[in-house]
């Protein structure tokens, strides 16, 4: 259990973030503002009700209980597997982000029914759909993981301390 505090640790200040500039953002723009802060980024407050690209975003409701719901399943089996694998240092980073993302989102879902945006990167008047914390969190523990899963005698010899 004193191997993966580490790794919760690491989730918590994810989700801390995440939360504490979400806030700032929400108090500091109006929805929809944008303000630019180089040729390619703004910041942009927006919300999404849907996943990942806004995927389900126009559902209709329903949507929210069900991203809830696969979110605390996904926490519970992430706390496991963090607790079960703790000394695989890879695998469990990869695991802490996704947590943390999760959580910073569901935290979003549960009080505001949507997640908070802000992150808009973008290139010859294309967008890349806006992000947060949370978000980058996830995506690189996916990332992550993928690379984990390349290495697997890396995880027999981390196990193994």
């Amino acid at each position: 259990m004193r191997k993966s505090l580490r790794w919760y640790a690491l989730a918590l200040v994810l989700v801390l973030l995440d939360q504490l500039t979400k806030y700032w953002v929400s108090v500091s723009f109006v929805s929809g503002e944008a303000r630019a802060v180089t040729g390619f980024f703004n910041l942009v407050l927006t919300h999404n009700q849907g996943a990942a690209f806004s995927f389900l975003a126009s559902a209709g409701g329903w949507q929210r209980g069900f991203f809830i719901v696969v979110a605390l399943v996904a926490i519970v089996v992430i706390s496991v597997l963090l607790a079960r694998h703790a000394g695989e240092k890879l695998f469990c980073l990869s695991l802490a982000l996704i947590l943390g993302g999760a959580i910073g989102n569901v935290i979003d879902r549960i009080l505001l029914g949507q997640v908070v945006d802000f992150l808009d990167f973008h290139y010859g008047g294309w967008h890349w759909p806006a992000f947060n914390l949370a978000d980058s969190g996830i995506t690189v523990g996916a990332v992550l993981m993928v690379l984990d899963s390349f290495f697997p005698g890396a995880k027999r010899a981390g196990a193994a301390r």
